[in-house]
């Protein structure tokens, strides 16, 4: 099953997850230090949580499209490319305690979206290539077709 992902920059995690969980009526499926995701069946969406800094408002951190297999990641790459689409591939990362598979693609308000498969679980934190941004995932891509952001973390696991 595929569903849409939002990753959310917040200032009190303790307090995101407390209302996301009244919200939805679930708790997280993954708690990590600074980091909740949850996987909510109705509607299907996959909820990030990222500690951002204290006092901070909400935001956006960016957003995703999580799907079943590296096949079809392989697959969106293809079509996003055939579409005229600027793509940054990031195969066998670690990103906020996942390993996973993605392709990134910045909309025309420079959101940035990533289509993934979580692979396996992960111990660590981990950082991805794609985004700049103080959460989860820093970095900055050095191809010219990578696209860039101003939001931080890719972490959909």
């Amino acid at each position: 099953m595929s569903r849409a992902q939002l990753a959310l920059n917040v200032a009190d995690l303790e307090a995101s997850v407390t209302f996301y969980s009244k919200l939805f009526g679930v708790e997280p499926a993954k708690r990590r230090p600074g980091y909740a995701n949850f996987a909510i069946t109705t509607p299907p969406l996959k909820l990030v949580l990222v500690e951002g800094e204290p006092g901070q408002e909400t935001r956006l951190d960016h957003l995703g499209v999580e799907v079943e297999s590296t096949g079809e990641v392989t697959a969106a790459t293809t079509r996003l490319k055939d579409a005229g689409l600027a793509t940054f591939e990031e195969n066998d990362t670690s990103c906020c305690y996942a390993l996973q598979d993605k392709v990134w693609v910045h909309g025309p308000g420079k959101e940035p979206w990533e289509v993934y498969v979580v692979k396996a679980d992960a111990d660590q934190l981990g950082k991805s290539a794609a985004l700049v941004g103080d959460a989860c995932c820093v970095g900055q891509p050095e191809a010219a077709e990578a696209p860039s952001a101003a939001a931080g973390c890719a972490c959909g696991s």
